[in-house]
C-alpha cells in the first residue's frame, strides 16, 4: 500500500468532513481510515467509500495515520486527491 502521497498536502485531505466532501465530489482516489478511530466518526466515510467504489485502506492507529499525513495530531481518516489539472491513478 502506497502511503507516501499522503505527505503532500496538495494531494490529500484529512478528517471525516473533508474526506466525505471529496468522495461525494468524485475526487477521492483512495481513502485511509484508522481502525482505532471512533466508529461513529468513520462509519459514514466507510459506507460512502464503498458506495462510490473508492478503494479503502485501514491504518492501525490515528497517531500512525496522522504521522503518515505529516501532521502532529492523530487522524481518523484521510483521502488522496489528484492535483489540480492532473489525475492520480489507483496504485500510484
Amino acid at each position: 500500500m502506497e502511503t507516501n502521497i499522503l505527505r503532500d498536502p496538495r494531494q490529500r485531505v484529512v478528517g471525516a468532513r473533508e474526506t466525505l466532501k471529496k468522495i461525494a465530489q468524485g475526487n477521492a482516489v483512495r481513502v485511509y481510515v484508522a481502525t482505532a478511530a471512533d466508529p461513529k466518526v468513520v462509519k459514514e466515510v466507510v459506507s460512502s467509500s464503498q458506495a462510490h467504489h473508492v478503494p479503502l485502506y485501514y491504518i492501525d492507529t490515528m497517531v500512525e495515520l496522522g504521522r503518515l499525513c505529516g501532521i502532529q495530531v492523530g487522524a481518523a481518516c484521510a483521502a488522496v486527491i489528484p492535483l489540480p489539472g492532473t489525475q492520480v491513478k489507483e496504485g500510484g
